[in-house]
């Protein structure tokens, strides 16, 4: 049995990007679709058994009627290529008021053929062409589930958050405990899970996080654990294996540096359970790259904007969402045009900034001296020292600009 596991689609994000002419829409979702359809067309020309999908398909909670047809589109692809896909709700996906329809619902709505929505901590059992695989899901749970209950009320934020997560590790434990040990079954939750690595989530966040420890999800009775939620892909686990595929698309630059892409995992269904992992493998997409570009001009640079040039000219840039980020003394400033800069980084996608910054130095003719503790006479002695003018005459000039101060002052 062979899964294509993914999450975090986020469409609607929308920053770093432009509106395309000929569709009117903003290029940045041309992204995010792009990548979504690589993963598309990978499950449908290998036909996958299933598709996990780990929650928040969409930036918003409220989608636009243009970034659910999207969606629906390429789920609906799948559908009508007899590929099973198993759509878990995450916080993205719920609406502000309990009762409201999630953002996935419609698919149930519609009775979409082979489309599974995991809203509720239960166990699915899905029909595939390799035969059924139990799903115990854990879709983003609202706090407000658990506020109204009579063992919580009156608590701290803290004490309410650790009994949502010492009820939710109970809960799945008595799911796992309950599955058909002759079937596959798979664990797909939304959720913060032990110290993995987080990212740009951070301040997407809608809602309070949960966290839960390794072993609460990494239980014997599942063959794969498939989590959502964290954009960096990493593997909490091996055995059995506990994953974040990570997001599909690049938010930010928080996320410059993130493999994107989605998870392989094939079992061996004639193995018994804790045997059936046969291969894994995280397959990358063409994510729009990222680049940050950091320099210092020194204050003895004979040519700092060549020197900026020459940095730029290091870098590959093309189609990439660019950021640079020079730091230079005050006196260079001036020779710094930004317009020239510009020009020099027309081959990236999107030029998300060029940010300067001052760096006060110590005038290096003054030597090591801070001139701000100096008198005038002795930052005049320094500078001419610095200038080897000779002594007598050194003497002569502080003498003379003594001189002047003083009648100056009076």
């Amino acid at each position: 049995m062979q899964i294509l596991h993914f999450s975090d689609v986020h469409i609607g994000v929308e920053n770093y990007g432009r509106t395309d002419p000929d569709t009117g829409l903003s290029t940045r979702l041309l992204d995010f679709l792009r990548t979504l359809d690589e993963c598309v067309d990978y499950a449908i020309d290998k036909q996958v058994d299933i598709v996990v999908f780990a929650g928040d398909a969409y930036k918003s909670r409220e989608p636009s009627q243009t970034h659910q047809r999207e969606f629906a589109k390429r789920v609906a692809r799948l559908s009508a290529a007899g590929v099973p896909v198993f759509l878990l709700t995450g916080n993205h996906d719920m609406p502000h008021i309990a009762g409201k329809a999630t953002a996935l619902e419609i698919f149930r709505t519609l009775e979409v053929p082979n489309v599974v929505i995991g809203d509720s901590l239960k166990t699915y059992v899905v029909e595939t062409r390799s035969g059924p695989v139990q799903i115990v899901a854990l879709p983003w749970i609202r706090r407000s589930q658990f506020l109204a209950r009579d063992d919580i009320r009156g608590r701290s934020p803290q004490e309410i958050t650790k009994a949502i997560e010492d009820n939710l590790t109970e809960l799945i434990k008595i799911e796992a405990q309950a599955l058909d040990s002759n079937l596959p079954a798979l664990f797909v939750g939304h959720v913060s899970v032990g110290d993995a690595s987080t990212g740009s989530e951070q301040y997407m966040m809608l809602g309070t996080d949960h966290h839960l420890l390794l072993s609460a999800v990494a239980l014997p009775q599942f063959d794969y654990i498939a989590l959502g939620h964290i954009h960096r892909h990493q593997v909490l686990h091996e055995n059995p294996l506990v994953v974040y595929s990570g997001s599909l698309e690049r938010v930010d630059f928080g996320e410059e540096h993130d493999q994107k892409g989605f998870c392989i995992v094939e079992l061996d269904l004639t193995q018994p359970i804790g045997n059936r992992q046969l291969a894994f493998d995280f397959v990358p997409v063409n994510a729009r790259r990222f680049v940050t570009i950091k320099m210092e001009l020194g204050i003895d640079d004979p040519s700092p904007m060549e020197t900026v040039l020459r940095s730029i000219r290091a870098v590959e840039i093309e189609d990439a969402i660019v950021k640079m980020l020079i730091t230079m003394p005050r006196s260079i400033e001036g020779h710094i045009n930004d317009s020239v800069i510009h020009t020099a980084l027309g081959e990236a996608y999107y030029v998300a900034a060029v940010s300067k910054e001052i760096k006060e130095e110590i005038r290096t003719r003054l030597g090591e001296a801070n001139p701000n503790l100096l008198s005038p006479q002795e930052a005049l002695r320094k500078y001419l020292e610095a200038r080897e003018v000779p002594r007598d005459r050194i003497e002569n000039l502080v003498d003379r600009a003594a001189y002047l101060m003083l009648r100056n002052d009076n």
